[in-house]
């Protein structure tokens, strides 16, 4: 009872860390759009600011906690001796990396400090869906 259990609550954090991932540059392109101070800039920040750290920081959080309960339930030893493992353990290091970017965007938003455009931010939404594309084609068809 307790594989599925976990397994079923590793996929609903996935869940809502994937959906903060791809709410929060929706967010920047926006905000990237406004004046500086201005009551819309000042309302994306608080959107951005309660996005990042009441829902994606804590699904991530819980992606990764419930995930290596997983891993250790299977076995750590006998899971990264197989290839899609360790290949998936990669892409949820580098998508991450791009979490810890975004809260990087939302630091310099809050502070009046951004210097991208939102053609800039478009384009790094994209991110998330390539990561997440390749994780989900690892984990079902084990390819390695």
């Amino acid at each position: 009872m307790a594989y599925p259990l976990l397994k079923a609550l590793h996929i609903i954090a996935i869940i809502a860390w994937m959906a903060g991932l791809f709410y929060l540059p929706r967010l920047f392109v926006y905000h990237a759009e406004t004046k500086p101070g201005g009551e819309a800039s000042e309302a994306f920040k608080v959107m951005e600011r309660k996005l990042l750290k009441i829902v994606t920081t804590p699904a991530m959080i819980a992606s990764w906690a419930l995930g290596l309960a997983l891993a250790a339930v299977i076995g750590l030893p006998a899971l990264m001796a197989q290839g899609w493992a360790v290949a998936k353990l990669v892409l949820v290091v580098a998508l991450t990396a791009y979490h810890l970017l975004l809260a990087g965007y939302v630091k310099d938003f809050a502070r009046d400090g951004n210097r991208r455009s939102s053609r800039y931010y478009r384009i790094i939404n994209e991110v998330p869906t390539l990561l997440m594309i390749a994780i989900v084609l690892l984990v079902v068809l084990r390819p390695f």
